[in-house]
């Protein structure tokens, strides 16, 4: 039984307006500790409202379509974030523009669980429909529509389960970490941010050869030659800069006027690393799409990770920041 995953699978959630600043210098997909984040909120109102055992243990993320809401236009050489200006102030007039940047998702999360039994199945899909339709948020969007949540069985190694749960997914794309390709690079010299945007930029170059010499008797002009250009990226593969956490700056300790006065506070900063989209055919274990929680505390550090890169040691884990 210990290698048989039981999995929920909510499939097509439209997110309205969730918050695609995902960090203080990336803008996109929501980070994965706001997925994360609406995952463990859910657990907590369904244990309080009876399934006090029921715990989700890990949350895959398939993006079906994510509609950024920026315009460029005519002329224009970025893109401008399409702001909603409200609300209005006392007067009536508009106040200061603070920009926020938003997106549309449709997104389907599968969620690895434990502590529900085949004779709760049907209330928890009904308690889950009520709460998704009443009373949750995702990324801080609002929840428009989704499909009937479904359990799923899949045993390791079994290819045939797998591809039940996958064909599900499709057509979509999981986001996957690639932490790797950040910690090869820092470890051949290269600093965090250029290590992320080299791998992030699109590199063209061309290639001008003189055609031969009985070519050039056909043609009026002698000296004409043929030039061919080509664009790629360092790696191969849908590569996209994620969140993935916070490091911590400060000592914990009290702060004035904090929401939760019996937690301790401290201030932190984004973990950004480099992430990856791929099609679920493509995935040959759960584990490879499966996030969870892992706090290091010796190292102020608060992450979404997979399981592939939990067993990293703490130096790798602070080569990404």
């Amino acid at each position: 039984m210990n290698n048989i995953k039981r999995l929920l699978l909510i499939p097509h959630l439209k997110v309205h307006n969730a918050n695609a600043l995902s960090s203080p210098f990336t803008i996109g997909f929501p980070a994965m500790t706001a997925w994360l984040g609406a995952v463990h909120a859910l657990q907590r109102k369904l244990n309080a409202n009876g399934f006090d055992s029921l715990k989700f243990i890990g949350t895959a993320v398939i993006s079906h379509q994510c509609d950024l809401q920026t315009h460029k236009g005519v002329g224009d050489f970025v893109h401008s974030i399409v702001g909603t200006g409200n609300p209005l102030d006392k007067t009536g007039a508009r106040s200061a523009f603070i920009e926020e940047a938003r997106c549309h998702l449709d997104i389907s999360l599968v969620i690895e669980y434990s502590g529900i039994e085949k004779e709760d199945e049907l209330l928890v899909q009904e308690k889950i429909a009520h709460l998704l339709n009443s009373c949750m948020k995702i990324a801080g969007g609002d929840i428009l529509i989704f499909k009937p949540a479904e359990f799923f069985k899949v045993e390791q190694g079994n290819v045939s389960d797998l591809n039940q749960l996958t064909r599900k997914l499709m057509p979509g794309y999981a986001l996957v970490e690639r932490r790797d390709l950040m910690i090869e690079a820092m470890q051949q010299g290269q600093d965090a941010m250029d290590a992320l945007i080299d791998y992030l930029a699109i590199h063209h170059s061309c290639d001008s050869n003189e055609e031969s010499s009985s070519e050039q008797d056909n043609k009026a002009s002698s000296d004409e030659k043929k030039v061919t250009w080509s664009s790629k990226r360092k790696a191969q593969g849908w590569l996209v800069p994620i969140a993935t956490g916070f490091h911590g700056l400060t000592e914990l300790g009290a702060a004035k006027n904090q929401r939760d006065p019996d937690t301790p506070h401290r201030f932190a900063e984004s973990v950004v690393t480099l992430g990856e989209f791929k099609m679920p055919h493509k995935i040959r274990a759960l584990d490879e799409i499966l996030w969870r929680y892992q706090a290091q505390e010796s190292s102020n550090l608060y992450l979404c990770v997979q399981n592939n890169t939990q067993q990293q040691t703490e130096d790798e884990l602070l080569s990404d920041l």
